[in-house]
């Protein structure tokens, strides 16, 4: 697949292209010797991304979330869980592709893995409805969520979407409601919760899968209550103040982790998850597993407690004169 290349990555879109065509032209003629200046491309290029990703603001880091080539959520599924069983429906409406889950295996124990999915192409893009859910997507994993406590199993959510969508049929269908009712549920689910931010957290459409007992983030993902670009709209009537609301809303995960919202930041490959997927999927699996272990050692009402304790700890007031 050819690179995606973000309007801050044009100076590194310029040396790989010069990397790409010396290594091409070392296939076409293997005697000429380009080692020497292959290698001070590639060093450049490697200074160049480090300068960059060092230096995102709020604004870069939240493009990072969306790449187009990002891993997505069965990206995911298919290498951390092989054996996944994916089910269909909510038992109400019908199924949603925005939202995938079922069960799997991880380290020898059945879970549940529920996330969202965006998609790779036009077609999929349009049917997965590009990651944002319709009500019964939320109720699919409504359902997913009792059957896993049903049957004592864990659950694994990977949270990657704009938003929950805002159109008409969504709305008429109770999409509010349905967003609400997986809130309240999974606060008092009997089972251990993980969730991973694994590109963007959007608003209530995210909160929906991210009532959890531990938060993980990926280095350059982002969760907010709202879009830059959409809260740009609200606040000053123009999406050209994205970049400003970015920097406002706090969506980065180590401003978030500061915050006491994330738990633990997984690092990403230099230049994004993008560049390296089996390096991301593979680390995330790690993180997974220990903190699942963490989990584990606690009784249901530790659990539950210890829940309660850490969502009513979001938020500060602060008293100004009267």
């Amino acid at each position: 697949m050819k690179r995606h290349y973000l309007q801050f990555e044009k100076p590194l879109e310029a040396l790989e292209s010069k990397i790409n065509s010396l290594q091409k032209a070392h296939e076409d003629h293997p005697s000429l010797d380009i080692s020497r200046e292959l290698k001070s491309l590639k060093d450049k290029a490697t200074n160049a991304t480090n300068e960059i990703y060092q230096n995102l603001t709020p604004w870069q880091i939240s493009q990072v979330s969306r790449h187009p080539q990002r891993p997505y959520s069965l990206d995911y599924i298919n290498h951390i869980f092989p054996d996944f069983q994916e089910l269909h429906g909510d038992r109400l409406y019908g199924d949603d592709p925005a939202i995938v889950g079922g069960l799997a295996t991880f380290e020898g124990q059945s879970i549940m893995i529920i996330g969202h999915q965006k998609g790779r192409d036009v077609k999929e893009r349009q049917m997965r409805n590009f990651g944002m859910p319709r009500p019964e997507g939320y109720r699919k994993a409504l359902r997913l969520f009792r059957l896993a406590e049903k049957f004592n199993l864990p659950i694994v959510t990977l949270i990657d979407t704009p938003g929950a969508y805002p159109g008409i049929g969504a709305e008429e269908r109770g999409q509010s409601e349905a967003i609400a009712k997986n809130l309240y549920v999974m606060a008092e689910l009997k089972t251990p919760i993980v969730g991973i931010v694994i590109g963007e957290g959007g608003s209530g459409g995210a909160l929906a899968l991210g009532v959890v007992d531990t938060l993980i983030m990926l280095e350059f993902s982002t969760y907010s209550v709202i879009s830059p670009e959409g809260c740009a709209s609200i606040l000053w009537k123009k999406q050209e103040m994205a970049e400003k609301a970015a920097e406002q809303l706090a969506i980065t995960s180590y401003r978030l982790k500061k915050l006491g919202l994330a738990d633990l930041i997984i690092s990403e490959p230099l230049g994004g998850a993008h560049r390296d997927s089996i390096k991301i999927m593979d680390d995330v699996k790690v993180g997974l597993k220990k903190e699942l272990a963490k989990l584990k050692k606690q009784t249901i009402d530790t659990l539950l407690e210890n829940r309660y304790e850490k969502l009513m700890s979001f938020g500060q007031v602060e008293e100004i004169g009267k």
